[in-house]
């Protein structure tokens, strides 16, 4: 049987009755249930909307979504994905609908909660990429670095001595890798 998007709302609305915190996605017409991000996993998301965000807004480039903006991708089943981080340039996503999004975005970014396997996330980011995704990142706050992967296959890594730079999107955006790690307060 394969489910809907109709489906997966119906789900996600009795989830919500029920006091249960889940993150559901859609994919070849089955439901994935995911529970809660760790902290380190949420705040390394939220750090990179911060600066990703203090770059895009005022230059009026587009959209920035967090784990829970749902983006319904061009597939067979027409699947409903959410990226921990995503981003739509202005000119594809003039307006933010209340709904899901019928549009695949320019950037996703997955970040390793401590439970995740790495090649099931590149996976996933590799199939926005083969839906037209021009980039997309895995950080792993685990080992503290972060995979560029790009349309085409290509695919960089980088450390904490590295600048994270994503010149097709955002030109003259940078990051130092070791900006992304929460910090130790004393």
């Amino acid at each position: 049987m394969n489910l809907t998007v109709k489906d997966l709302e119906r789900l996600q609305t009795e989830l919500q009755e029920a006091h249960l915190d889940y993150q559901l996605e859609l994919v070849d017409g089955r439901i994935i249930v995911m529970g809660p991000s760790d902290v380190t996993s949420s705040e390394v998301g939220a750090r990179l909307i911060i600066f990703l965000g203090g770059w895009v807004m005022p230059r009026r480039l587009g959209r920035v979504y967090d784990s829970s903006g749902g983006f319904i991708l061009p597939t067979e089943n027409a699947d409903l994905r959410a990226p921990d981080v995503s981003f739509v340039r202005a000119e594809r996503l003039r307006n933010s609908p209340r709904d899901f999004a019928r549009v695949v975005p320019d950037l996703m970014v997955e970040i390793k909660s401590k439970n995740d396997r790495v090649n099931p996330l590149k996976e996933k980011i590799k199939a926005f990429l083969e839906l037209g995704s021009q980039v997309g990142i895995l950080i792993d706050p685990d080992k503290q670095k972060v995979i560029l992967l790009r349309r085409g296959g290509e695919e960089n890594e980088l450390t904490n001595s590295d600048v994270l730079t994503i010149t097709e999107l955002f030109p003259r955006w940078e990051l130092p890798v070791s900006e992304l790690w929460p910090p130790e307060f004393e």
